[in-house]
């Protein structure tokens, strides 16, 4: 068998191989092959074991790990790409004990990185968005979900959309798409909110659907942004049209976002730092994916969503970097699991498996990526440490060597 690039020896190769997403004490146990190998041929993983298996076949290149681990390429399943703008004077705002709400409604937030979106041309959104997914390339991230809704019109919803589609035959990154429309009530809608969610349902979401611009559907369900009847009228209206579902839930008071997703049958329900113990229960029930976003809670000084219930009580869970220019600017996964560990209490399997595997089935991915396994996509990530907790135990020092998506080798630490 012949190879066009062979990973090998490797001193720890986690696989991550898994036919169900992990949750409760399963989350502990890494599957870890000593002295591994990984044959890679045309962009996809055709060989996952021992190197003793491998070793003298032919590959045009050959990446030495003997003294490294291996990890599957981080998945974002929970991203605001693509933006615009700067917002850097809303945490200081913050600082000074502006609310999220207050600094939203004074035309910040979400509506200031509308204007950027709105009076950009789609192709100058466009090489933002392939600069952003560069740099969450070069920490690891081989895949990652983007949205709209920072147009919050159908041209500028559209557009960005449109950029997303354009994005995914651009980069090696897999790419998800998600529109997300009821992001935030624009304010020429303010007092006529019904016909908003009217362009939503009738013109928006039919027009993505015929022309295949978004694989989700997702609403900002929350106290000031959407209501639960109104979210509900979306996503159903959204399921109507094949989407797969997900909602923003519980992010800023426990508002029964979260119910609602285990109601309709979401995917996902992501955010959840407010969700009540029921909430959790019905998630875990219904098997949506608790898509956890550490570093918002953090950034924002909020509490962190309550990780360890959410495991306790057998739900799957992910964690994703929310990366947006307002309340979650990061580009790391790795710093991101970071304060998932100290912050809010994963232990660093668990960390793993909520960013690579558990996360593809967030954005019902599962079968092309999140896992080395014959067959997916070669997206891998080879870290200068010989064990999972040494990620971590070394504070903040990103020992990451190399980076490979889809076969290639995209990034190498000299």
């Amino acid at each position: 068998m012949d190879f066009d690039t062979i990973i090998g020896p490797i001193g720890t190769l986690v696989t991550c191989q898994s036919n169900s997403p992990r949750k409760g004490e399963d989350l502990r146990d890494l599957p870890i092959i000593v002295d591994g190998a990984v044959g890679i041929k045309d962009g996809k993983i055709t060989f996952v074991g021992k190197y003793d298996e491998i070793a003298g076949q032919k590959a045009q290149k050959t990446i030495d790990a003997s003294k490294k681990m291996v990890l599957p390429g981080f998945v974002d399943c929970h991203t605001h790409i693509p933006f615009l703008g700067d917002r850097s004077n809303e945490m200081i705002m913050r600082f000074e004990g502006k609310t999220y709400m207050e600094i939203a409604k004074s035309g910040g937030g979400i509506l200031n990185t509308m204007g950027f979106v709105r009076y950009s041309s789609e192709q100058n959104l466009l090489e933002a968005a392939k600069k952003s997914a560069a740099r969450l390339l070069e920490n690891g991230t081989t895949t990652f979900e983007g949205k709209s809704g920072y147009g919050l019109d159908f041209d500028n919803e559209i557009k960005q959309l449109n950029v997303l589609k354009k994005l995914g035959s651009e980069t090696s990154q897999k790419v998800v798409s998600t529109c997300l429309s009821a992001h935030f009530l624009p304010p020429e809608y303010k007092e006529k909110r019904e016909k908003y969610i009217e362009m939503i349902t009738e013109k928006i979401l039919p027009f993505a659907a015929k022309n295949k611009l978004a694989d989700f559907v997702d609403v900002f369900c929350e106290n000031g942004a959407f209501t639960l009847a109104e979210t509900k009228e979306i996503l159903t209206k959204a399921k109507s049209l094949n989407f797969k579902t997900r909602v923003h839930a519980d992010e800023i008071e426990n508002y029964g976002g979260a119910k609602l997703a285990a109601e309709i049958g979401c995917v996902s329900a992501d955010h959840l730092l407010m969700a009540d113990d029921e909430a959790i229960e019905l998630l875990s029930e219904k098997g949506v994916v608790a898509v956890l976003l550490p570093a918002t809670a953090f950034f924002l000084r909020k509490p962190f969503a309550r990780a360890r219930k959410f495991i306790e009580k057998g739900c799957v869970i992910a964690v994703a970097s929310d990366l947006n220019p307002g309340s979650s600017y990061t580009y790391s996964m790795f710093q991101v699991l970071t304060v998932a560990v100290f912050g809010m209490g994963l232990f660093p399997e668990e960390a793993i498996w909520a960013s690579t595997l558990n996360a593809a089935f967030a954005l019902s991915v599962q079968n092309e990526v999140g896992s080395i396994e014959i067959g997916k996509r070669a997206d891998i990530t080879i870290w200068d440490v010989s064990h999972p907790i040494y990620l971590f135990y070394p504070f903040g020092e990103k020992s990451l060597s190399a980076v490979v998506s889809k076969g290639i080798l995209v990034y190498w630490k000299e």
